[in-house]
Order: structure tokens, then sequence, then C-alpha cells
């Protein structure tokens, strides 16, 4: 096979087009790397005092950098020849023609190593147009690390800052109330927080690339991604809960009278509750006879305690300590009055049966005399046995209702034959 033979001459219509062409790049080329030289982002990294990943990065970018300037001046140069030999003459002989094309579509522009960056390449020969696709592949990844790290101090530092005036506020708010660390949790919290946005401002502003999450698209254009906020995030988020805890000492503070007062009030039910019940299971004791009654306990010493507890810490101004005992005390104090309810509805409620079976048995009663049956002698006796159970002291519950029964059951007979039962049962 042979070898092929070198590319036909342009013509000169064609040569002037890519002169054209070239220029037009050269241009664009030179306006993006003066802005590159110009960007906040790059004066910004080259003031800062780098750590970490941003330090590496940033490094191999000035040598890219470097690089693309030197680049751009063997383009220059050989742009520059390529339009001085142009410009020579106005038609141009074919000699001219052919050296044009090498110089326009050949490899004759020669880099050195140092402008490849390469310490084992002494040069690089490339053509105009393998120059400019190398020009654009390091400038896109120069400015890529330029531009991630301006995004990340154009937003987070601003973004610690106003939050970090905002935990300010909420430990001076937090201050007035006694929430310090080492005597409150949330104190604890606020310092966690203040240390954390403190090292987190320094790593960003020294480290901004390790803050930085790249675009998943590899067509996206540099600097694509986004800034990292998760460990900001996390810092607000746990700010934000500690500011609620102060507002809910805060408003302790400034409710803590009624609320005590509340809470006074409902011990006081409870304890009345259970001085009802105690006389009340005395009372079912004494009258009623064969039963089953709980026995009733007394205050609760304990709540009353830290009632009083509560109250000190008001009168010291402690609402720190304040704020979770009264939240106690209002639960315990609301289940306090409730078991007290309860006792006393345990312990009447054999009056409470007593009651019901005299009214069934009265009820019975009026029933029997509207039908005519008010004198029937059965029904007399059996209502009179019932009555006596159930008006007596103590009475026995579980005769007095077997007694109701046999009045019921009496009367009901009568009611249904129409007529006073005159067969006698003893």
């Amino acid at each position: 096979m042979g070898v092929p033979g070198p590319a036909p001459a342009m013509s000169r219509d064609e040569v002037d087009r890519a002169l054209g062409r070239l220029g037009a790049e050269h241009e664009a080329i030179e306006t993006s790397l003066l802005a590159l030289q110009d960007h906040a982002g790059r004066r910004l990294l080259e003031g800062a005092e780098l750590t970490g990943v941003t330090k590496d990065r940033w490094a191999t970018a000035e040598q890219r950098i470097t690089v693309l300037w030197a680049h751009f001046e063997a383009y220059s140069a050989a742009l520059e020849a390529a339009r001085e030999l142009r410009a020579r003459r106005r038609w141009l002989s074919p000699e001219d023609l052919a050296t044009l094309t090498d110089m326009l579509r050949g490899n004759g522009v020669t880099v050195s190593g140092a402008a490849v960056g390469s310490l084992t390449e002494l040069s690089e020969q490339l053509s105009l147009e393998a120059l400019v696709d190398r020009m654009n592949g390091l400038y896109a990844r120069a400015l890529d690390v330029i531009v991630s790290a301006d995004s990340v101090w154009t937003a987070l530092p601003a973004r610690i800052d106003l939050l970090a005036a905002e935990l300010r506020r909420t430990r001076s708010l937090a201050h007035s109330v006694g929430v310090r660390p080492g005597e409150h949790p949330s104190g604890d919290d606020l310092e966690q927080i203040t240390e954390e946005l403190t090292r987190l401002r320094a790593e960003v502003l020294t480290d901004p690339l390790a803050f930085w999450v790249p675009a998943t698209d590899a067509s996206a254009a540099p600097g694509g991604g986004r800034p990292d906020t998760e460990r900001y995030d996390r810092a607000a988020r746990a700010l934000e809960d500690v500011r609620r805890e102060i507002e809910a000492v805060l408003a302790v503070r400034q409710d803590a009278e009624r609320r005590l007062m509340l809470v006074r009030d409902l011990l006081s039910r409870a304890d009345r509750t259970l001085t009802e019940a105690r006389e009340a299971r005395g009372e079912v004791l004494a009258k009623i006879a064969a039963s089953e009654v709980p026995a009733v306990s007394g205050p609760s010493a304990a709540l009353h305690e830290q009632l009083a507890t509560a109250a000190e810490y008001r009168r010291r101004a402690q609402w720190h300590l304040l704020s979770p005992l009264l939240e106690s005390l209002e639960e315990r104090a609301e289940d306090e009055l409730l078991r007290a309810r309860e006792s006393l509805t345990a312990v009447t409620a054999p009056l409470a049966v007593r009651a019901e079976l005299r009214g069934r048995l009265d009820a019975y009663k009026a029933k029997t005399a509207r039908h005519g049956l008010a004198e029937d002698p059965l029904l007399i006796e059996r209502y009179d046995i019932a009555r006596r159970m159930l008006w007596s002291a103590p009475c026995d519950l579980r005769a007095a209702e077997h007694a109701v029964l046999r009045y019921q059951q009496a009367a009901a007979e009568a009611l249904a034959a129409g007529q006073p039962d005159r067969e006698g049962e003893s």
C-alpha cells in the first residue's frame, strides 16, 4: 500500500475563509482568557490560604492556565505568520498556497515541553485546529475549578454568617431565661452549634471545593453542580430545634403564674375528691353489708412537693428548670384528678346500686297501683320485705336485689292475669 501524498493545496478563497475563521477563534479565545484572568473567583483563589482538595486542584488549574497562555502565544504566532504570508501579494502563487495550506491545516505549530506540561517531551507538533481543541479543554477544566470555588464562596459563607447572627440572638435570649451550657441541654446544643459553624466557615473559606457536588451530566458546562449544604442544613435544623425550646421556656416565663394556679386547682380538686371518697367509703361501710369497698389513698405528696419546687423555680426565675417540671406537673395533676374521680366512683358504686334498686321498687309499686293492685296482699308483703332491706342499715345488696326481683316477678304475674293474684305464696 502506498504512502498517501500531501493534501491538495487550498485555493485563495479557502485560505481567506480559513484565516477569517481562525482569526475569530483567536479573538474569542483571547477574550475568554482575559475574562478568566479577571474572574473574581480566580483572584480569591490566588489570595486565599488554601487547603485540602482545593489546594491540590487549584495548583493543577494554575499549571493549566500557564500552559493555556503558552498555547495561545504559539497559536497567535502561527496565525500571524500565515496572515503576513497572505498579505505579501494579492495573487498567490502555487508555492504560496501550498505553504499556507501546510501552515493552516498541517501540524506546523511547535509547542515546547514546558508548554505541554510534560517533563519527558521536548516539543510537540500540532495543527491550529488541534491546538484550539487543546486550549478549549484546558480552559474548561481551569474554569470549572474557578467557577465551582466561586459558587461555594458566594453561597455558603453568607448563609453561615446569617445563621451565626441568628445563633447569637438565640444565645442571648437563652441566657436571659437561664439556658446555659452545663445547666441545660439546649445550652450545650448552642455551644456545639457555635463550634460547628466556626469550623464550617473556616473550612469553606480554605477548601471550598470540598463543599462542591459536581453535576452528574458529563456534558454540563464548567462549574456545573451545586454547593454541598448538608452540614449547614444540619446546623440550621439544630438551631431551629433549640430556638423552639427557648420559645417554650419564654412561654413558661410569661405564663408561669397562670399555669401554676391551674395545677394548684387541679390538685386541690383531686384532694377534695379523695376526701369525699374517703367519707363516702365510711358511709358505704356503715350502710352496705357484704360489699367489697376499695380503699382510698391519700393526696399525692410527691406532686405537692414538685408543685412547691416549681413555685420556687418561678420565684428564682429559673425558667429553664421550671419549663419541663411544669409540663410534667400539668399532665400528672390531670391524671391525679382522674384517679380521684375514679376512686370516688368505685367507692360509691354500692350506694348507686342501692339507689337504683330503690327506684326500681318504687316504680313497680306505682305501676301496680295504677292497675288497681295496690291492696294485693302478696304484693304488699313482698314490697315490705324489699323495702325493709333497702332502707335498713347495713343493707345486704344481694338479698335486697333478690327481694326486688321477687316483687317484680309477682307484680308482672298479677298484671298479666289482669286481677289481683290471691294464691298465697309466702
